[in-house]
């Protein structure tokens, strides 16, 4: 399955093309190197999401086929680490 459509379908990202951007533009990495939208993700290896306020990265679990519900889509995943920041411009 496309990376893209991984963290689409298992509710990592809200949006398919909201993945493909945050892919573009150097976000997520897998395997620790940046990855294209279009890159094939296989179980087990890990996916890094950053963003101005989070490092999220999970270990791939399982590859569906197609959609799952909302309930399902947290089994599709580990969480290894989940880092928030709430730095903000009146903190500096």
């Amino acid at each position: 399955m496309r990376l893209d459509m991984f963290l689409k379908v298992s509710r990592l990202v809200k949006h398919r093309a909201l993945a493909k951007k945050a892919c573009e533009a150097g976000l997520v990495e897998v395997g620790g190197t940046k990855a294209k939208p279009s890159k094939k993700v296989q179980e087990g290896q890990v996916v890094r999401i950053r963003s101005s306020t989070r490092l999220l990265e999970v270990r791939v679990l399982k590859i569906p086929r197609g959609n799952v519900s909302k309930t399902e889509a947290p089994s599709l995943y580990q969480t290894i680490r989940d880092e928030r920041s709430s730095w903000d411009i009146e903190d500096a």
